[in-house]
């Protein structure tokens, strides 16, 4: 059994996320979520859907973007 590396739960069922060289161990997509989603850097919401990457900048939606002075921003529909 290993253990969930955000809830410290031990569970038989747990999964890996290899990202970026690290690997990371779950025990549900919540934890996942928690410890993996980008912030949005208007409103602080973890980004779970699509997002939008602005020179470096990970925002929810365009909306946010250009709150935070981004031009040009767009969301994809």
């Amino acid at each position: 059994m290993a253990t969930c590396e955000v809830c410290g739960n031990q569970y038989g069922m747990t999964f890996e996320v290899h990202a970026q060289g690290a690997v990371h161990v779950f025990d549900c997509f919540a934890c996942a979520i928690h410890r993996m989603a980008p912030i949005c850097e208007h409103c602080r919401v973890q980004i779970i859907g699509q997002g939008v990457e602005v020179e470096g900048h990970w925002f929810c939606g365009a909306h946010c973007a250009r709150a935070e002075g981004k031009v040009g921003i767009v969301d994809k529909v």
